[in-house]
């Protein structure tokens, strides 16, 4: 598996598309895309193309991990 270029949340562009989500997330491009076009992610569209928010992003990560309660 490829290492991703993102260490951080910091090293996240503003405004992330489908692939970056993918490289995140360690997930296939098309699963990407699925997740994307899914309901309750956030996302918009920018004539075709599929863009996330850096904040909503991870406020979903947030939002979806199990177990990580403090």
């Amino acid at each position: 598996m490829r290492e991703s270029k993102y260490r951080s949340y910091g090293d996240l562009p503003l405004m992330l598309s489908a692939p970056e989500v993918a490289e995140v997330l360690g997930i296939s491009r098309a699963g990407a895309y699925d997740l994307v076009r899914s309901a309750g992610f956030p996302h918009m569209k920018l004539g075709n193309r599929i863009l996330v928010p850096k904040d909503k992003f991870i406020k979903w990560i947030d939002n979806n991990t199990e177990g990580m309660d403090e």
